[in-house]
């Protein structure tokens, strides 16, 4: 049985000020080891409030959540610093990759960021991924000279260049038109099932979502799990539904400076 990666308990989030506002109602989720799951919902559903949770860029006001056996409540900031670094990978909607450097200089930050340097096994392993991702001609271009699907599978290999046991991706796709959105995918289903790496989505596209191993939906801040006959039709649904912007915090990209 493939170790679990992620687990919550009666995870609750609420947001204080002069009015409460109660995101997430005691949402239960586990997932394993190479798993790929697709989370979707409508805008203000709470994805973005549990994703931000879950890769410890927040912290939940009731309930538990583990990261690789870690209860993230027991930890300080430096700690949480150190579990992001060590155990999640962020794929984002823009790939915020950094114009003064060069694409594969973009794809060892984490591991710069980490520990100060790279190692030659550690270049030659990220070198390997942007070649396995058809980036083996760009290695040495600069983001504003690459298009959005090839930034994109840079920002990829960036999530996987520490070796997480976790990616977290925001909608991966969504800048993407429809034919790069697939070869973007199709990428971030290969890297999972070849490393082992568990991958949680959120996405508003249902043919994606469809593809993942698992589809969840979260509405009103409560999560369900698709069975076979519910996937097709909740996803659609879900991608059709109009929605007014929500004013919660967004899945905002974490610190490239992070003191360990």
């Amino acid at each position: 049985m493939s170790p679990i990666i992620v687990e919550t308990r009666d995870l609750r989030k609420t947001y204080y000020g002069r009015i409460n506002v109660p995101v997430l109602h005691g949402i239960d989720l586990r997932v394993a080891a190479g798993e790929f799951v697709a989370i979707m919902g409508q805008s203000g559903s709470g994805k973005s409030t549990l994703l931000n949770i879950l890769g410890a860029l927040d912290r939940p006001t009731g309930g538990t959540v583990r990261i690789a056996g870690v209860d993230i409540g027991t930890l300080d900031d430096d700690s949480l610093a150190e579990l992001r670094s060590d155990t999640i990978g962020f794929v984002f909607q823009a790939h915020y990759l950094l114009d003064e450097f060069t694409c594969l200089e973009n794809a060892l930050m984490p591991i710069m960021i980490r520990r100060g340097s790279v190692t030659r096994t550690e270049r030659d392993r990220v070198v390997g991924l942007l070649r396995r991702v058809g980036l083996g001609g760009q290695l040495h271009q600069t983001p504003d000279t690459m298009s959005g699907g090839q930034n994109q599978r840079c920002a990829i290999v960036r999530a996987l260049a520490n070796a997480p046991r976790l990616v977290l991706s925001d909608e991966p796709t969504g800048n993407l038109d429809s034919h790069s959105s697939r070869e973007v995918f199709a990428l971030m289903r290969e890297m999972n099932r070849e490393t082992g790496v568990a991958f949680i989505m959120v996405t508003h596209d249902d043919r994606l979502a469809r593809e993942a191993d698992r589809i969840l939906l979260i509405q009103d801040g409560r999560l369900h799990e698709l069975d076979r006959e519910e996937r097709e039709p909740a996803a659609a649904s879900s991608f059709r539904a109009t929605t007014a912007p929500s004013s919660r915090p967004s899945f905002a990209c974490p610190p490239l400076t992070t003191e360990r």
